[in-house]
C-alpha cells in the first residue's frame, strides 16, 4: 500500500499542470482525466472563443486602476464584474491582503470599478487553491454582468474509446459534472464527432434539444455548438469545457464560463497560443526545469529521483518508498538528451535543501548512457555535488557509461539494479 501511494502522489504531480476537473464518461463507466499543460488566465480563453465567433460577455482587460475605470465607462452596462485574474480557483470567496474581500465583485455603478481595482492590483489574493501567501494580482477583467435564466452544461473533448472528439452535454448545467453523471447519468447525453465531416447540423440541433433549448435559442444554441468545435479545431484543443452554457432572459445562449485544454505536442503550430502561458502561479523548479525540456514533479521527502519516462519514475518512488525512504520529487529526462540537460537537472536537485541524496534510474533506449554519464561526472564535478549519489543505468552504450563513471574518480555508487539502487540510497541516508 505505501509503495502504490508513492506512485499514486507522482501521478498527481503529472497532472499538477493539467486541468483537475475530469468528466465522467457515463457510457463505459470509467474515468478520463484530461492533461493541461498549458495555463491561460480567463480573459485569454474568452479572446479565443472571441476571436472564434462565440458568444461571450463584454469585456476589457486591464493592468491599473485607471484603466480599469475608463473600461468600465466604456462597457456602458447596466451591470459590471469585476474579476481578479488569477489561475487558482476559489476567487469568490478570496481574501486578499489589501482587506479587500473577495476577487469577484459585481456593481451597477462604474465609478466603484477603480476603487475596487486599486485593491486587488499589486496585492496577493488568497484563495483555498493557492499557498497561504496567496497569488500577486497583477491583472483584472472588467465585463459586463449578463443575467442568467437557465444554466447548462456543454463540452467537447478527446475521447480514446471513440478515438477522436466527442460532444458532452448535460441541461443540468452550473454544476460539477460528476455528481450529475453519478448522480442523474440520463441526464448526460453524447455524440460522436467524425473527424471527416465535423459536427453535423443534426447533430448540433439534437445536442441543443438535449440541453433544453427550445425554437430560436434551439438554432442559436447548435450555431454556438458548431462555433465550439471549430476553435477545437483551430487551437489543437483537447477539450473545451463551458459551464454554464447558458440563456439570457433577452432570448441569448452565452458562454459564460469555459476552460480550454491543449495538446501540448502541438506547441510547434499553435506558437501563438502557446506564447500566453502564464507561467507566474507555477512552481519556480519546475517552470526552470520546462526551459530546458525536463519534467519535475516535486513531492515531499528527502531522495531525489533523476530517471528518463514517467513509467520508471513512478516505479523508482515506488521502491524507494518500499524500502523505507520517501522521494523528494522525480525529474523526468524524457528522451533525445543532451549533456547540457543532465547538468541542469543535477543543478535543480542539488539546489533543493531537502534532498540528502540523489538516485539515477536510467534506461537507455533513444538515451545513450554515455551521454547521461558525462553529464553526471560533468555535474559532480562543477557543482561540487555535497550528498550521496546512486546511479543504475542500463541499456544503450551502458559499458562505455559505466567505464566514464569508474574511471571518473568520484563519490559515485554503482548500482547494479532497481532493487540494488533503492536500498543503497536509503542506506546512504542513514549512514
Amino acid at each position: 500500500m505505501a509503495a502504490s501511494m508513492a506512485s499514486q502522489a507522482a501521478a498527481r504531480g503529472l497532472r499538477t499542470a493539467t486541468s483537475k476537473h475530469v468528466l465522467l464518461d457515463k457510457l463505459k463507466g470509467s474515468w478520463l482525466t484530461p492533461r493541461r499543460w498549458l495555463n491561460l488566465q480567463e480573459y485569454q480563453s474568452k479572446k479565443l472563443m472571441q476571436d472564434s465567433g462565440v458568444a461571450v460577455q463584454r469585456f476589457y482587460v486591464a493592468n491599473t486602476a485607471s484603466d480599469a475605470l475608463d473600461a468600465a465607462k466604456r462597457l456602458n452596462a447596466n451591470e459590471i464584474v469585476l474579476k481578479a485574474q488569477i489561475l487558482a480557483g476559489g476567487r469568490g470567496k478570496g481574501v486578499f491582503d489589501s482587506g479587500l474581500k473577495g476577487g469577484v465583485h459585481l456593481t451597477k455603478d462604474p465609478a466603484v470599478v477603480g476603487d475596487l481595482a486599486s485593491k486587488m492590483l499589486g496585492f496577493n489574493l488568497r484563495t483555498k487553491q493557492t499557498s497561504e501567501e496567496g497569488v500577486k494580482v497583477k491583472t483584472v477583467m472588467v465585463a459586463e454582468a449578463l443575467d442568467i435564466s437557465r444554466e447548462t452544461y456543454f463540452a467537447i473533448l478527446m475521447d480514446r474509446s471513440y478515438n477522436g472528439p466527442v460532444m458532452v452535454g448535460s441541461p443540468q448545467g452550473g454544476v460539477d459534472i460528476e455528481e450529475v453523471a453519478a448522480s442523474n447519468p440520463e441526464l448526460i447525453f453524447k455524440e460522436v464527432i467524425d473527424i471527416f465531416e465535423g459536427v453535423r447540423d443534426d447533430q448540433a440541433l439534437r445536442m441543443a434539444a438535449n440541453l433544453g433549448f427550445k425554437g430560436a435559442l434551439q438554432r442559436q444554441a447548435a450555431d454556438q455548438i458548431k462555433r465550439l468545435y471549430d476553435l477545437f479545431l483551430k487551437v489543437d484543443a483537447t477539450q473545451v469545457e463551458v459551464n454554464p452554457f447558458g440563456e439570457t432572459p433577452e432570448g441569448q445562449v452565452v458562454c459564460f464560463d469555459a476552460k480550454i485544454n491543449f495538446d501540448d505536442n502541438a506547441e510547434f503550430r499553435q506558437k501563438d497560443v502557446f506564447a500566453m502561458d502564464d507561467m507566474s502561479e507555477s512552481d519556480p523548479i519546475e517552470t526552470e526545469a520546462a526551459k530546458w525540456g525536463l519534467k519535475y514533479i516535486g513531492m515531499d521527502g528527502n531522495i531525489a529521483c533523476f530517471v528518463n519516462g514517467a513509467g520508471l519514475a513512478m516505479a523508482t518512488c515506488d521502491i524507494i518508498d518500499l524500502h523505507g525512504g520517501k522521494p523528494a520529487n522525480f525529474l523526468d529526462l524524457g528522451g533525445g538528451v543532451q549533456e547540457r540537460q543532465v547538468y541542469e537537472a543535477f543543478k535543480l536537485l542539488s539546489a533543493d535543501s531537502k534532498v540528502e541524496a540523489i538516485l539515477v534510474n536510467i534506461f537507455g533506449g533513444i538515451v545513450n548512457c554515455a551521454i547521461i554519464a558525462n553529464g553526471i561526472t560533468k555535474a559532480c564535478r562543477e557543482l561540487e555535488l555535497k550528498v550521496p549519489l546512486v546511479v543504475r543505468l542500463e541499456g544503450t552504450n551502458v559499458h562505455e557509461a559505466k567505464r566514464i563513471l569508474t574511471e571518473s574518480g568520484l563519490p559515485i555508487t554503482a548500482a547494479e539494479n532497481l532493487d540494488d539502487a533503492a536500498v543503497k540510497a536509503v542506506a546512504a541516508i542513514k549512514k
